[in-house]
């Protein structure tokens, strides 16, 4: 009876998608390839931040994150790198395309 249970729990799914990240966060492309930083790009950080509440949704932004950075030509991975602090937010997992996804929390 338990792998009945097992088999038909749904299974378990991110709240936020990575078109939903790449949407929001495509104001910040200008900064990530060294031009200046735009309010809009903060502001998707910041809702980002809010939607990664679950260690799949940060697992999920992580890999959406590095997915996206090997997409784009002359990414700056320094500005990467400080684009949360910049914006004022804390993320649980530093973004990086060295970040090991599957660790993060």
């Amino acid at each position: 009876m338990a792998v009945q249970v097992a088999y038909y729990a749904p299974q378990a799914e991110a709240a936020i998608t990575c078109n939903q990240l790449q949407s929001g966060l495509a104001p910040c492309l200008g900064f990530l390839q060294g031009r200046a930083l735009v309010p809009q790009c903060c502001a998707g950080v910041r809702s980002m931040a809010n939607a990664a509440r679950s260690p799949l949704d940060r697992r999920t932004a992580c890999q959406c994150l590095q997915s996206a950075a090997k997409t784009f030509k002359g990414i700056n991975f320094g500005n990467v790198a400080a684009l949360p602090a910049k914006c004022g937010v804390r993320l649980p997992f530093k973004i990086s395309p060295t970040t090991d996804c599957s660790r993060v929390g």
